[in-house]
């Protein structure tokens, strides 16, 4: 027995090894916003990530004690942050912009439920394009492809500003604040959602954290982390926001999410087994990061910042 079990192992160790390597020298490191317009239109193009995490790619919001399927926590999340940050207090009719719109989930509800006319802007053609055609013509969305730190909006465009989980691809974390900002009416809503790390300053990461810290980056083309207390502190020594800027760290509420993502490929295998081998092999590829993520945001190494102002 253990003649034939001991070259198994060894086998399953060399699978393992390889597959952490090939994951290793396959990264997708942040160089320029280019390289996160590409790594978009790539998960846009071969439709994986659409497959499984339906049209909102961003976390999910689960109600203490209460069991929620993967795809409504998403769109749960949506109307508590809409609720949270006040942006429900607008008006049918008020113009927002949804800073890296995806392939506008979000701009759709904003649109639909609350009755907003609403601008999504992403810097990947492909997740434009493909926004486009999940929208009905009737819905108030429109979509453009745009850099966030280069918004080609006049100051005090939009009455209210929506940006979930796009700062992270950020370079400079003031000039996209700045640009939001900008383009707020004096009075408007901000309502913000992001990854950060927990304040490295005062709590240094250990080695391990370090190396948990760079795969994070790399996996996923992002160039930094900033702690919620530092981007508070952007927001409110901008000259454009009212000063008052109101944070929370959700990761209580969204942590289920990691998991969820993985299982959700096993409750819906057809979703990638239909797009073929290739995809099947992507989406394995991906789990040591969400593993890694899950863990990160468990520990208190990574926080899930909400952020609120006015104009």
């Amino acid at each position: 027995m253990s003649s034939y079990l001991i070259p198994s192992i060894f086998l399953v160790i060399i699978l393992l090894l390889t597959y952490l390597i090939l994951w290793r020298i396959n990264t997708r490191k942040y160089i320029s916003s280019s390289t996160v317009a590409s790594a978009y239109d790539s998960w846009t193009q071969d439709k994986l990530l659409e497959r499984l995490w339906g049209e909102h790619i961003h976390l999910g919001f689960y109600p203490p004690s209460k069991n929620i399927d993967f795809r409504k926590a998403k769109v749960q999340f949506v109307h508590e942050l809409v609720s949270w940050s006040g942006l429900d207090k607008l008006p049918r009719g008020s113009r927002i912009l949804d800073v890296g719109c995806g392939i506008g989930g979000s701009s759709r509800i904003l649109a639909n439920y609350y009755g907003f006319n609403v601008t999504g802007i992403t810097i990947s053609p492909a997740q434009v394009k493909r926004a486009i055609e999940l929208t009905p013509h009737e819905c108030r969305c429109n979509f453009k492809v745009m850099d966030a730190l280069d918004l080609k909006f006049e100051d005090g465009s939009f009455d209210g500003i929506w940006s979930v989980e796009a700062g992270a691809h950020m370079n400079n974390k003031s000039k996209f604040a700045d640009q939001m900002l900008r383009t707020l009416r004096p009075g408007g809503y901000l309502a913000l959602a992001d990854w950060n790390s927990r304040d490295l300053k005062i709590n240094p990461p250990s080695i391990l954290e370090k190396i948990v810290l760079k795969q994070l980056l790399e996996q996923w083309v992002h160039p930094k982390f900033m702690s919620i207390n530092e981007f508070t502190r952007i927001l409110i020594k901008n000259k454009n926001s009212s000063g008052e800027v109101i944070s929370e760290n959700w990761n209580s509420f969204t942590n289920p999410s990691w998991f969820d993502s993985i299982f959700e490929g096993m409750r819906r295998p057809n979703a990638i087994l239909s797009l073929g081998p290739g995809a099947l092999l992507k989406s394995i590829r991906e789990v040591p990061t969400i593993l890694l993520m899950d863990w990160a945001f468990k520990k208190g190494l990574m926080e899930f910042g909400v952020f609120k102002c006015r104009g």
